[in-house]
């Protein structure tokens, strides 16, 4: 369980209704699972159906989570997937950490094909904090996103990975008045204001990794 978001939004006393994670991997490192733990409303949008009869067994019992199996993508299609466990990502995506860190090789017994949809077909305007790590197709979330999350989480490189569509996040961001809040990991952490105010300690953690 990686609970860095769940625990940095609870220093913040940041109340939340509705929180959502696309691309979620096993149920036990699930970003938001502290909050599924708090039974506060959650949405698990994941692709593998391998993965999401692992998240149907292991949250049977919570009534507050909503799983939907597909993809999310910039148009409804039918989508080719390469498997790379905590990796899998689109085989059409420009650049994702698995060809770009592991030099992942693909072929037929590690691909499948899974139905894509747009997110706001998905997203009905509530969500308060919001996880993407779609392996390369963050962006699109983004794009046809309803809501406006106190707090989105968004992988945006990591090694010699560069998210593709880094440009394009960094815009929308700024143009919707998030600013980054922290980073962790392969992730970046924005934050809209003025839900609350960053520390010295904050500011200062940011400003070396802006620079």
């Amino acid at each position: 369980m990686n609970d860095t978001l769940y625990l940095r939004c609870k220093e913040k006393n940041i109340v939340a209704s509705h929180v959502c994670e696309v691309g979620v991997y096993l149920p036990e490192t699930s970003n938001i699972l502290g909050f599924i733990r708090d039974e506060i409303r959650s949405t698990l949008v994941e692709a593998d159906p391998e993965t999401n009869e692992k998240l149907k067994a292991f949250f049977k019992k919570n009534c507050n989570v909503r799983i939907v199996e597909n993809a999310v993508y910039f148009e409804n299609k039918a989508l080719e997937f390469c498997k790379a466990e905590a990796s899998t990502f689109v085989r059409e995506v420009p650049m994702s950490p698995a060809l770009a860190n592991d030099k992942f090789d693909i072929n037929k017994a590690n691909t499948f094909t899974v139905q894509a949809v747009l997110f706001d077909e998905i997203d009905d305007g509530t969500i308060d904090i919001l996880s993407i790590d779609t392996e390369g197709c963050d962006w699109y979330v983004l794009k046809n996103m309803i809501s406006r999350p106190m707090v989105i989480s968004i992988e945006t490189g990591t090694k010699h990975y560069v998210n593709p569509f880094l440009r394009e996040i960094k815009e929308w961001m700024k143009s919707q008045g998030y600013e980054i809040w922290y980073y962790d990991g392969s992730d970046t952490v924005y934050m809209k204001p003025p839900i609350f105010n960053l520390s010295l300690k904050e500011k200062v953690k940011r400003a070396l990794r802006l620079m």
